[in-house]
């Protein structure tokens, strides 16, 4: 990983990528897991919470930076470009590799998918068709991707079981995963299938796609307008209607990342971009959302970081009341529930403690006008 000065950037996107990002940590550290509002809960399976949209809400971004970011190498203006989008995707894979070892590096049971590897995949696909193909073509590779997993997941039988389904453990996606991964290699939580599995990928692409069509219009003024915005606007209420339309033919959901979720979760993204670009860089009303700016220039850092954290603090060595104890359940423990009786609360407040301790952390890096990226 490789330290860079801050520059200059669009503002509105790391704002954007900071609320999402900071999101992340509140909905991935509770206090206790057995006591979440609601809301900061995955759906159980179809349907979408606010946790279901904070990955295709970064998968979004990363479409939207890619075209900020590279389109000087379209142009022929940078050289390598395609040896450094393929390295930087292998990075982002390993790190998601050494998230899933860490800390017991138990090979033979290590589960092989995970969020850095998707959004490696994801990085790399949309960056080579970005700077490989024309925009329309772009436009029309969305489309074939979620037509394409519709039919396969809605038509092709699935052997061993029978006729097309859309099932937890019976749908041609866990198929695939258990053929292919094996249950050792698969998400611990559900064994049979992974969230992040092979043939759910694929429409994970189509959710970089849309942002790579969002940035082109961001990319289509010199300036920030309010054209970009209403643009963004209309696309994006657009796509989030004919999401809710499809869910009646293909659910809503987040492990099998349906059609219908790429577009419902694309289309509030971005409508949620555009309301950010809008206020901060068209009207500069930013000072009550500069906090997250150092979650946004800082992304992969608090993610790994946050997570490498809480895999050391949930460790079991504090021995309390013939209980052993992580040091995370300790200070909730301690700290916490003899203190705020609402169980569900003080496990929000768990979850905020260690938000709040990012952005000092952030706060600290963007200060020393750090940014690490891979």
């Amino acid at each position: 990983m490789t330290s860079y000065p801050i520059s200059a950037r669009l503002l509105s996107l790391d704002i954007f990528r900071g609320i999402t990002v900071a999101a992340m940590v509140l909905v991935n550290n509770p206090g206790d897991w057995g006591n979440i509002y609601r809301p900061l809960e995955h759906a159980d399976w179809n349907g979408c919470t606010l946790a279901d949209l904070i990955f295709p809400f970064f998968l979004f971004i990363v479409g939207v930076a890619i075209v900020l970011a590279l389109h000087k190498a379209k142009e022929g203006k940078q050289k390598n470009i395609y040896t450094k989008v393929i390295k930087r995707g292998a990075i982002l894979i390993a790190l998601g590799l050494f998230l899933n070892l860490f800390p017991l590096f138990d090979f033979g049971h290590m589960r092989i998918p995970g969020i850095l590897q998707r959004i490696g995949i994801v990085y790399v696909c949309c960056a080579l068709l970005f700077l490989k193909t024309t925009r329309r073509f772009q436009f029309w590779m969305f489309w074939a991707i979620l037509v394409a997993y519709y039919l396969l997941m809605n038509f092709v039988p699935v052997p061993d079981f029978g006729a097309a389904n859309l099932g937890k453990e019976t749908n041609l996606a866990a198929w695939l995963d258990r053929l292919l991964l094996t249950t050792n290699h698969t998400w611990k939580l559900s064994v049979t299938w992974d969230p992040e599995g092979i043939l759910s990928t694929l429409p994970a692409i189509a959710s970089g796609i849309f942002g790579l069509v969002m940035g082109y219009i961001v990319k289509s003024y010199d300036k920030p307008s309010l054209n970009v915005a209403l643009r963004m606007t209309y696309h994006g209420i657009i796509a989030t209607v004919l999401g809710m339309c499809f869910h009646y033919f293909f659910p809503i959901n987040k492990s099998l990342w349906t059609s219908s979720f790429v577009l419902f979760t694309g289309g509030l993204a971005t409508l949620f971009f555009a309301g950010i670009y809008w206020l901060v860089d068209v009207r500069k009303k930013k000072s009550f959302l500069n906090i997250f700016v150092v979650f946004g220039t800082n992304a992969i850092t608090v993610f790994f970081g946050s997570a490498i954290i809480a895999k050391m603090c949930n460790i079991e060595w504090i021995l309390q009341d013939g209980v052993n104890l992580g040091i995370k359940n300790w200070l909730f423990q301690t700290f916490y529930v003899p203190y705020i009786h609402n169980p569900y609360l003080a496990s929000l407040a768990g979850a905020l403690t260690f938000v709040i301790i990012w952005y000092f952390i952030l706060r600290l890096m963007h200060d020393k006008n750090i940014i690490i990226k891979v």
